[in-house]
């Protein structure tokens, strides 16, 4: 093998390597954010930012397509190249079959293969390449695994985070001005305690499903950036109320709002001293408050 099919082989090797660490990442690591599905979710949401009207809420299921294409494609391309240099003498073909030794055909035994389509037209005679070509198929449908799964997780969690926002709203629209001190103190520690934990999961799913913070919402009854600020409030009401359990409560839903502005300041920028300022921050990139608005909880 001369150098240039070596710088190929290299060259495609680090191509579907890159493919199946940002898969892993993505998908099984804990906090799962791979550097390209990362590095993509954020360029589209960049943009996003800089459209008006309904079409950038459309960006972040935009960029979920253009993360599979991208596995896709590192996958098709990094596997053509490993074949490349095996170009004809590897590989059997089929009567009437032309023989062809360029990156087109590679590219096409590779997406074949990768989509265990299997047409049986090119078939590999070299022993370690049909081992190659056995992985690439196992690779393939575990990517099309991957990318279902990763849809079928991303929606649960959004609609938790959209269900903590209604809860919210539907909170304010019954409580009025007075908020939990207007209500039955063990009523309103229970309500409290259960937005407490609640807002804990929608802050863990921000750290397991990163990509699910780029999805906007139109409404702002379930969006919550839009209503975090009310819970604030609520949280502050409970901690000056005379009841302790409702106190409790209250410093409950206090911490939980803390660590969310903690994950939102450290994983994805926004600045603030503290919790309110970070939470400003949150609802004006997700377009719920104008520059200079004041804020209208």
């Amino acid at each position: 093998m001369d150098f240039e099919d070596t710088l190929w082989t290299v060259l495609g090797a680090g191509l579907v390597l890159l493919m199946l660490v940002d898969v892993f990442r993505t998908l099984l690591y804990p906090h799962g954010s791979g550097p390209l599905g990362r590095a993509i979710m954020r360029g589209f949401w960049l943009v996003s930012r800089k459209l008006r009207g309904r079409g950038s809420f459309i960006a972040a299921p935009l960029a979920m397509a253009a993360v599979i294409g991208t596995w896709a494609g590192l996958a098709a391309i990094g596997w053509a190249l490993l074949y490349l240099p095996h170009l004809t003498d590897g590989f059997v073909y089929g009567a009437g079959v032309p023989l062809r030794a360029d990156f087109a055909e590679a590219l096409y035994i590779s997406m074949v293969t990768l989509s265990t389509v299997g047409f049986g037209d090119i078939v590999a005679a070299d022993p370690l390449l049909r081992l190659v070509v056995a992985l690439q198929a196992v690779a393939g449908f575990g990517l099309l695994t991957a990318t279902v799964t990763w849809i079928l997780q991303t929606f649960p969690a959004l609609n938790r985070r959209r269900a903590l926002a209604h809860q919210l709203t539907l909170f304010r629209d019954a409580a009025g001005p007075a908020g939990v001190l207007a209500m039955d103190p063990s009523h309103a520690t229970g309500l409290l305690e259960a937005i407490a934990g609640n807002m804990a999961t929608v802050t863990i799913d921000l750290l397991a499903f990163h990509e699910t913070y780029y999805f906007r919402e139109i409404e702002q009854r379930g969006s919550l950036p839009a209503t975090v600020a009310y819970a604030q409030e609520l949280a502050s009401q409970a901690q000056h109320s005379e009841s302790p359990e409702l106190q409790f409560a209250g410093r409950m839903l206090h911490a939980a709002l803390d660590g969310l502005a903690e994950v939102l300041r450290g994983k994805f920028g926004h600045s603030g001293a503290t919790s309110s300022d970070v939470f400003d921050s949150y609802e004006l990139h997700h377009r719920h408050r104008r520059p200079g608005e004041p804020d209208k909880n």
